[in-house]
């Protein structure tokens, strides 16, 4: 097993790395909309996080040596379904190949962020 690590998307929050790789897979933590620089929330709206949060995944998927195009399973949690359709236009444009996903409405996301999207693709 190997840990994925990469400046280009936010050092984790917690006790917790930003990937795993084992086998011919890799498995994300959820990446949420923080500048990796500064380590600030990134935009006011769903359209502007979401942009943000899926930067971060692709740059972690990357860094495993992975792509959006080999994800094979994305969860999603959204702090207001209301927000479903702006998320999921822009979704759209990282995963054209249509991976499986599950999407959840949660109460609260870390840093008061809006959305999370986490991800497992193969290598």
């Amino acid at each position: 097993m190997k840990t994925i690590h990469t400046d280009l998307a936010p050092a984790a929050v917690g006790p917790y790395s930003q990937a795993k790789s084992t086998g011919n897979f890799v498995f994300t933590s959820g990446q949420i909309p923080l500048d990796p620089v500064t380590g600030a929330l990134v935009g006011d709206d769903i359209a502007a996080q979401s942009e943000q949060a899926l930067t971060n995944l692709k740059a972690v998927l990357e860094a495993a040596g992975s792509d959006c195009s080999k994800v094979v399973k994305t969860t999603c949690f959204l702090t207001d379904m209301g927000n479903f359709a702006a998320f999921n236009e822009v979704y759209a444009k990282y995963f054209p190949d249509r991976p499986a996903r599950s999407c959840f409405a949660v109460v609260a996301l870390p840093k008061g962020a809006l959305v999370e999207v986490e991800a497992v693709a193969e290598l």
